[in-house]
């Protein structure tokens, strides 16, 4: 049985269509009350995924668990209990914001629907929510779709692509909405190639490619492992040399005369003082911090991070 904190688990996952794998045992676990970024590049398997968990696809080997409860056998049970964002959401053009999410409503009864007037405001809507779809926005559809998703109130939001369509502001009003349904006890699956903004939204973090699992993992965490010192030194060259061979170093670069050192930068100081005994002193010293980009391309190898 999946533990209690763990919403979603998937074992094994795996979906083939003829003779390509689109998802090759993919092996999943989210953590309640996280928000968890889903990333890959395009054709890495994510929506194949996302489709299979929510039982829009059947999987051909392995399953998914949610809440602890398996998928195979008690899928629409545990389905009561998600909301979900997906691309090719569908929407009565010539309704309103408030007509349609009136519909929606009636799928769950009377307690989604006292929870219309809440939704339209939780994702800023209020001001055009008497409008035809057909006047909205992509961004406006977007956040339509986030106001159904909510509408019975449900423990796991499910986000395909959510920030396609916004500007700037918007992303920002969404990242800070989607940290407020996080902090009132919501676990968020966000799928996106947009890794700047995986990274300010996002506790956890996976990464696929070609159908398959690459890692998974903290946010920080993976941040920390791209931080690195830069400097400049009297001796370059010799710098080099002396920082290389320390164990804890995992790698020393050279250019335009600067060194970046890969290190924990709480260890500045021994750095400093290695270099010292061989005569080699520091004229700058300044941390990098590590970023999600650098890490997305060291591990998939890709020029870009397009889902």
């Amino acid at each position: 049985m999946t533990q209690p904190d763990i919403v979603l688990r998937t074992y094994g996952l795996s979906k083939r269509y003829g003779k390509r794998l689109a998802l090759d045992r993919l092996d999943l676990e989210v953590q309640r009350g996280r928000v968890f970024g889903f990333l890959g590049p395009n054709g890495a398997g994510k929506t194949t995924a996302i489709s299979l968990v929510l039982g829009l696809l059947r999987p051909t080997a392995g399953h998914a668990e949610l809440f602890g409860l398996d998928s195979r056998t008690r899928l629409p049970e545990a389905l009561r209990r998600v909301g979900a964002v997906v691309e090719g959401l569908a929407y009565y053009p010539l309704l309103s914001a408030r007509e349609n999410l009136r519909v929606w409503a009636a799928l769950y009864g009377d307690s989604a629907e006292r929870r219309i007037d809440e939704v339209i405001e939780l994702v800023g809507l209020t001001a055009r929510a008497r409008d035809k779809v057909r006047t909205y926005s992509q961004g406006m559809k977007q956040r339509l779709g986030l106001a159904a998703a909510l509408l019975h109130d449900p423990e796991l939001l499910v986000l395909d692509e959510p920030t396609n369509g916004l500007d700037p502001a918007g992303m920002r009003e969404f990242r800070e909405l989607i940290r407020d349904l996080c902090q009132s006890g919501k676990t968020v699956f966000v799928s996106s190639h947009l890794l700047n903004e995986v990274q300010q939204m996002c506790d956890d973090v996976a990464i696929v490619k070609e159908g398959r699992l690459l890692m998974q993992g903290q946010v920080t965490d993976l941040l920390r492992r791209g931080e690195a010192l830069e400097m400049q030194v009297t001796d370059t060259s010799g710098a080099a040399r002396v920082l290389k061979a320390i164990d804890w170093v995992r790698g020393v670069t050279q250019q335009d005369g600067r060194l970046t050192v890969e290190a924990p930068r709480e260890r500045a100081a021994e750095l400093s003082r290695a270099l010292a005994e061989q005569q080699i002193y520091l004229s700058e010293l300044r941390p990098r911090e590590g970023n999600l980009e650098d890490f997305f391309l060291e591990v998939t190898g890709e020029s870009d991070a397009d889902a």
